[in-house]
């Protein structure tokens, strides 16, 4: 049994952090596109790094390797990226169905929105300090 364990642990802890990966980028490449990321000169690595941690903590799932977290991130990145599609209003459908309801998916499109918004408002308190003279 406990054979089983290490040779199921590993696997279990790849997927999670290929889950995490993929939202992490898609949320990468929302913040390339960002006019406000390159008009303060921020890094948008930066930016997609404390998003993806702040938005982690409010999303369904106890703990990284949680499945329901895993698949958290997996309808999170789908959420970002339903532009993409080539159906958009079929995507967003199917986007409903994964996250429970329209409801749950406006959470966790609140969820994202909230976690961005402090995430600027950290990242720029703290290159605004920078910038400013000792005194």
């Amino acid at each position: 049994m406990k054979k089983l364990l290490l040779i199921a642990l590993p696997a279990l802890m790849l997927t999670a952090c290929a889950d995490k990966n993929q939202y992490q980028q898609a949320v990468l490449e929302q913040m390339q596109k960002e006019q406000d990321i390159k008009d303060y000169k921020l890094d948008p690595e930066q930016i997609a790094k404390c998003v993806v941690d702040t938005s982690s903590s409010n999303m369904p799932g106890a703990f990284a390797l949680d499945p329901t977290r895993m698949m958290a991130y997996r309808n999170y990145a789908k959420m970002l990226n339903v532009s993409k599609a080539q159906d958009p209003k079929k995507e967003l459908e199917v986007l409903r169905n994964d996250f429970g309801s329209a409801k749950e998916l406006s959470d966790a499109h609140n969820n994202y929105a909230e976690s961005l918004v402090e995430c600027y408002t950290s990242l720029i308190s703290a290159s605004d300090e920078k910038a400013r003279p000792e005194q």
